[in-house]
């Protein structure tokens, strides 16, 4: 029997705050509490924009139990488990699982890739071991690799692989899947850009950037599309849209911790190779959140 999804509506892909090259738990806390105060429907802790590629497996850890422990009882969690070996995907993932995450969020191999049949493969693998439900997520620009629609189809079909994170920016093939593949696999949006887009290709929410520094007004635009008020989703997505563009001025998470830095969340501390935001980007950063506000 196929497991059912996790949430509806808009998940934060949370940033790791650091502090002098460690993780800064104080402020991961009150990072988590803004969240759940402004009623995010869900955390992602541990993908992309929470530096996962820098983070041992240690802290990788630590990091999904102190989440699970701080704000797991308000919203559902969703651990960032992937990597570019198999193996090492299935370890994390059940370490994850016996945090108490309530879903784990996969990447598709990067560097190595893999051919369509070995995502498949990977995939399968991966849920075959893991106790939580499995969200893929495909990040073309990122990976090198994308996951087509015939391939969706096949990873559907396993009980434990519920939903994808889409990344990629290719609308027709994104059409093509849901096509395909109907109500056995759910689709989030992966980019702030194309929320509005992909749900009305019948996506149920997000995994969202922007919604680290924005989360409440990030979320109308899918509780407005999904009490019926498409209109007030498309004006929502349309303000928001210059800086859901800006917080990607830079390499991901760069400008979106700068943002947080500047109401005091955390620092603006990333790991090497990642740098901090470039002067005339925060100026620019700084102009958009200004005219957003608060909202």
């Amino acid at each position: 029997m196929k497991k059912p999804v996790v949430f509806q509506g808009t998940a934060t892909a949370v940033v790791t705050p650091f502090k002098n090259g460690e993780i800064d738990f104080i402020s991961f806390g009150r990072l988590l509490e803004f969240q759940t105060d402004n009623d995010i429907d869900a955390i992602v802790v541990c993908g992309t924009t929470g530096e996962a590629a820098t983070l041992s497996a240690c802290e990788r850890l630590r990091l999904v139990e102190f989440a699970v422990r701080h704000s797991g009882s308000k919203v559902p969690i969703i651990a960032g488990t992937g990597s570019n070996s198999t193996a090492t995907a299935v370890e994390l993932t059940r370490e994850a699982a016996e945090t108490g995450c309530d879903a784990a969020l996969v990447v598709t191999p990067y560097y190595n890739k893999a051919t369509q049949a070995g995502l498949v493969k990977h995939y399968e693998t991966i849920a075959d071991a893991s106790e939580v439900p499995i969200i893929i997520y495909n990040v073309p620009t990122r990976t090198g690799v994308n996951i087509e629609p015939e391939t969706y189809v096949e990873l559907s079909k396993h009980q434990n692989i519920v939903a994808v994170k889409e990344s990629g920016t290719n609308i027709p093939k994104i059409a093509e899947m849901v096509r395909l593949c109907g109500d056995s696999l759910a689709l989030y949006s992966g980019n702030d850009n194309q929320i509005l887009p992909l749900l009305s290709l019948g996506g149920i929410g997000v995994v969202s950037v922007l919604s680290n520094f924005l989360p409440a007004s990030v979320g109308k635009i899918c509780s407005y599309y999904f009490s019926g008020d498409s209109q007030a989703a498309l004006d929502r997505q349309l303000k928001l849209l210059p800086l859901m563009e800006g917080v990607f001025c830079e390499v991901n998470p760069i400008p979106v911790k700068y943002l947080l830095s500047q109401r005091g969340y955390c620092t603006d501390e990333v790991r090497l190779p990642l740098t901090t935001i470039e002067p005339a980007h925060a100026s620019m950063l700084d102009r958009l959140a200004a005219h957003v506000g608060k909202s």
